[in-house]
């Protein structure tokens, strides 16, 4: 149903190309943007979560690490809540029900948070459970954008046009909480800013009601569900897609200092929490500055290249931690929160440049026909990769016996985490790059759904950076 305007023809159209990148103002889309805003705004949570584990909880930062690992589960499973919203509706419905299951579920988890954790298994059970209701409600509104896509019968522009305005709004939400996130738990307590964030689901709760989802009356057919899954075998068993998939999750599995350095930053820097807002501000806005600077300049640079120079400057970049983590930097005469806001602003920016090509490889690898149960699969082994990569660095920081007072040996682990990222390098050659002995190598092009499926993509990189819980 479109909106109706009364009177004013202009600014219909006016909202219509400014605001809404030229797509048609209904309430179903508003009901859609909503959705993707209120997964950008959940990260107002993220700083408050840290300190949670942190301080109320007193876990260390090996602990914290394994448990961000944990909670990531339900990315990695994320195209089994596809299927089941495809072949299993809920009151005939196969999006709608979803979504106010999911809105529910994240406000019911948040306010859980808000009010009767205090444990360490219960805090993790609970943030497993957040962490679910945003991956059910991005699979169902993912679906939904593709749906309307296919459905309008849009121009590759029109379709691009749809996907930036809902990756848009969710940065707008992560932009907006990324500095109050810290603001607020310098005047809030931290459950009182879990009890803020349980509201936010129920925005969702209240339009989903919008969103146009023809009631089915009979079962969904599980005999095209079967097929699906033997094009997906066969394809994942061809060498040309299972090698490159292999290299980027072992590119992505190394392991990672990150719970470590924010015990550092609070417990040794004395970092406060709206200082570490003002980080995530420009993280957020650089993860969009690298984005921008690899559609302008690197698009066209072929992947083992981007793979390979990005790697190597970023793990250079990455050993500048080096000089906070042994206060070189106060030598110099730079102060510890401008050093970081620096060093955070190029590492986001290189390290958004870095996954970019990762995109587009996991696109380009989709066979015909299975492009979306593919995709969803390939960065389902991305967000395995990431686990991995929390769960190790968790053994790594333990085993240096880094812990929420001891910073003594937190530069070998910086220097042993960011030498690790160079260790998939000799398999590159498994990526494609176009060219193989002299002769062409079949690299597709990403044609119209593909094109789409990078979209997405770059949405849930991005939904994953400005809500992860992590610190």
């Amino acid at each position: 149903m479109v909106v109706s305007v009364p009177d004013s023809p202009r600014f219909k159209v006016a909202l219509k190309q400014t605001l809404l990148f030229g797509q048609e103002p209904s309430w179903e889309l508003f009901a859609i943007l909503v959705v993707y805003f209120v997964q950008g705004i959940l990260g107002l949570a993220r700083l408050a979560t840290s300190f949670f584990l942190k301080d109320d909880l007193g876990l260390t930062p090996a602990e914290v690490a394994a448990m961000m690992g944990v909670v990531s589960l339900p990315w990695v499973i994320k195209p089994i809540f596809g299927f089941l919203s495809d072949s299993l509706p809920i009151f005939g419905y196969r999006r709608r029900s979803y979504l106010l299951i999911s809105s529910l579920l994240g406000c019911g988890a948040w306010v859980a948070m808000g009010t009767v954790v205090h444990s360490a298994i219960a805090a993790m059970v609970t943030i497993t459970l957040c962490s679910l209701a945003i991956a059910v409600s991005d699979v169902i509104v993912d679906s939904i954008v593709v749906e309307r896509i296919r459905d309008e019968s849009q121009s590759q522009a029109d379709a691009g046009s749809l996907q930036s305005l809902c990756w848009a709004t969710t940065a707008l939400g992560g932009l907006v909480t990324a500095y109050l996130s810290g603001f607020l738990l310098e005047h809030l307590s931290i459950r009182n800013i879990f009890l803020i964030t349980a509201s936010f689901p129920l925005l969702v709760l209240i339009t989903a009601s919008l969103i146009q989802d023809a009631k089915v009356a009979m079962p969904q057919n599980f005999g095209a569900a079967k097929s699906q899954l033997q094009k997906i075998g066969v394809a994942i068993g061809q060498k040309t897609i299972w090698l490159p998939v292999l290299f980027v999750f072992l590119w992505q599995a190394t392991p990672s200092s990150d719970s470590a350095f924010f015990f550092f930053s609070t417990n040794d820097l004395g970092f406060g929490p709206e200082f570490l807002g003002r980080v995530r501000l420009v993280t957020s806005v650089a993860s969009l500055l690298g984005v921008w600077a690899f559609q302008r300049f690197l698009k066209a640079v072929p992947l083992r290249q981007i793979f390979l120079w990005s790697t190597l400057i970023s793990a250079g970049l990455g050993m500048t931690s080096l000089i906070l983590v042994t206060h070189a930097n106060r030598a110099l005469g730079i102060d510890d929160r401008w050093f970081s806001l620096g060093d955070s602003l190029i590492l986001t920016v290189m390290g958004q440049i870095a996954f970019m090509p990762v995109l587009i490889l996991a696109a380009q690898l989709c066979p015909p026909g299975v492009e979306a149960t593919m995709f969803a699969i390939l960065m389902s082994i991305c967000n395995l990769a990431g686990i991995v990569s929390h769960e190790s660095g968790a053994l790594l920081t333990h085993w240096l016996g880094v812990t929420d007072t001891d910073f003594a040996n937190l530069w070998r682990l910086v220097l042993a985490t960011n030498l690790a990222t160079l260790l998939p390098l000799p398999m590159l050659r498994w990526v494609p790059d176009g060219v193989s002995d002299g002769e062409p190598e079949r690299v597709p092009d990403l044609s119209r759904s593909s094109e789409v499926l990078l979209a997405e993509a770059e949405l849930e990189a991005h939904i994953r950076l400005v809500s992860d819980t992590s610190p």
